[in-house]
């Protein structure tokens, strides 16, 4: 009978690991490129009213927001509050925003600076109606109101 002999030459080779890098840069790069980052935190609640015909806007980087609404949390009160950016607001401080963000933008961008309004369903008209104000007297006369599209029932059987 024939004798076998194991060498130890027969162990698994190692993990090639010179194109790692390349991979990791390139999940980097991916996640880096389809991750939006928001803007502002909410500190109040917003429940859209609904809108049979909804436009998107066309570039985002041109609008200003403002939101409306009741505070999130209730140390601020429930009355409906005005936020600009990242902090609560008043009715006055609004033409300051606005110039401000004028400011940010280049001079051929101004013109077409959009101001968006995201305001809550149980916001009373009259604090929008001094909002629009501010904006009149300031010249931003390009005014949308966010909503959110009405689902229509379908009778399908």
């Amino acid at each position: 009978m024939a004798r076998f002999r194991k060498d130890g030459g027969n162990s698994v080779p190692g993990i090639n690991t010179g194109s790692m890098s390349d991979i990791i840069f390139m999940f980097l790069f991916f996640f880096m490129v389809i991750t939006t980052m928001r803007e502002s935190t909410l500190l109040v609640k917003i429940k859209a009213p609904q809108a049979s015909q909804v436009q998107k806007l066309e570039k985002k980087s041109l609008v200003s927001f403002i939101y409306v609404g009741p505070p999130i949390r209730s140390q601020y009160g429930s009355e409906s509050r005005i936020q600009l950016n990242d902090h609560f607001a008043t009715v006055k401080d609004i033409q300051e925003f606005i110039q401000r963000e004028r400011e940010a933008r280049d001079e051929v961008d101004r013109k077409m600076l959009t101001t968006s309004m995201k305001v809550d369903n149980s916001v009373r008209m009259g604090l929008i109606t001094d909002i629009k104000q501010e904006l009149r007297q300031i010249g931003a006369f390009k005014i949308n109101y966010s909503t959110s599209k009405k689902v229509t029932k379908s009778n399908d059987f």
